[in-house]
């Protein structure tokens, strides 16, 4: 089953071709790693997946409806939720708090002033459940700015994970990041992907983490789609080779 159908996406900013003619198709339970060299239009093309950017032709589909034109607060209603390469949190709230509000919203409660006991209770429960998962529940109380920045990055996948999505959009993940902090958030991306059966997409510049995460690989240059296949194959592509990985075509 495909979660989200791109067909040539392209997106123009007045004479610049930031993406030319993309496609992607990702099925339900994949994780796909989009990759390319600085310039290649992989932030463009996350911000067209997740409403920030309206594309100037082409349509997206996710989880068969077209939403080409459909806001990105309309798409988080669907199931569509995303993180960004500089960490958004709330830092002077805790870690609970921070996946407290995105219980909220799933839960419909955004414009709410007050909530029952028994829907407090509810999404308390979310919550606890959520930190189990990302491995936070002993910083549950812990003010998110005091956090390491590995840890902030994982408040923020809890974060959006709260909103109980179809497909999680990851950017950049380990940006910033030593070996060892770089080592836990791909073990939680691992787990989040192989023991929890969530789709994933995410942009990625660390090679080491999308080989040794992605299902499929999708590569980028100058706009335009290059490569796409298992990490062995593009690991032995001579085109990705020349214009990524820095080696003679």
């Amino acid at each position: 089953m495909s979660v989200l159908d791109i067909q040539r996406v392209s997106k123009r900013f007045g004479s610049l071709i930031a993406v030319q003619d993309v496609s992607l198709n990702v099925q339900k339970g994949e994780l796909r790693a989009i990759i390319g060299p600085n310039g290649a239009g992989k932030t463009t093309f996350f911000n067209l997946i997740s409403g920030f950017f309206a594309p100037t032709a082409g349509t997206i589909a996710f989880d068969g409806r077209d939403i080409t034109s459909m806001p990105a607060s309309q798409r988080v209603t669907l199931g569509m939720a995303r993180t960004f390469q500089i960490t958004e949190i709330f830092p002077e709230l805790s870690v609970f708090e921070n996946v407290r509000i995105g219980a909220e919203v799933a839960a419909g409660f955004r414009l709410r002033p007050w909530i029952s006991r028994a829907e407090k209770t509810e999404v308390d429960r979310r919550v606890t459940d959520t930190l189990k998962l990302t491995g936070l529940e002993s910083k549950a109380d812990r003010r998110v700015g005091e956090l390491a920045h590995g840890d902030q990055r994982a408040a923020e996948i809890a974060m959006a994970l709260a909103l109980q999505p179809h497909l999680l959009l990851l950017d950049e993940p380990t940006a910033g990041m030593g070996d060892e902090e770089t080592y836990a958030i791909t073990q939680l991306v691992r787990r989040l992907h192989r023991d929890s059966n969530f789709t994933i997409v995410l942009i990625e510049h660390d090679m080491r983490v999308v080989f040794h995460l992605a299902d499929r690989i999708t590569v980028l240059d100058q706009g335009k789609l290059l490569a796409e296949g298992t990490p062995a194959e593009i690991a032995a592509n001579d085109a990705v080779q020349a214009a990524y990985l820095g080696k003679a075509a």
